[in-house]
């Protein structure tokens, strides 16, 4: 399924959305102080463009978990209740469900990206 849900994914939608963060992820590191934020937005970049087979595990300290309320305050909580939205209106449909499956990942990279690693 990883490879054929990979598949289906780029073609409706998940190339737009991958290449959309690679964009803004370059916009923030334009920037000294943007990089760590472009970093972020390169893993959601990763994750937009072949979700199915891959996962998010997080780690990190007492640093990522500072820099994530912040990411939460600045807009985190809403990029992840659009992830988990558009998850849940993809499972209602039987057909759906894998993909809605994949954006609740995102949702969870969405939630609190600094400190995780997508593998």
């Amino acid at each position: 399924m990883g490879c054929l849900g990979n598949l289906l994914w780029l073609i409706f939608g998940g190339f737009l959305s991958g290449l959309s963060w690679l964009l803004i992820g370059l916009l923030w590191c334009i920037t000294i102080v943007g990089i760590p934020v472009g970093a972020q937005c390169f893993k959601m970049a990763k994750l937009s463009f072949c979700p199915f087979g891959k996962e998010v595990k997080y780690g990190g300290g007492a640093v990522s978990l500072l820099v994530n309320i912040l990411w939460l305050i600045f807009g985190g909580i809403e990029m992840a209740l659009e992830f988990a939205i558009f998850g849940v209106l993809l499972c209602v449909t039987i057909i759906g469900i894998p993909f809605g499956m994949q954006m609740f990942k995102l949702a969870k990279l969405a939630l609190m990206p600094f400190g995780a690693e997508v593998r």
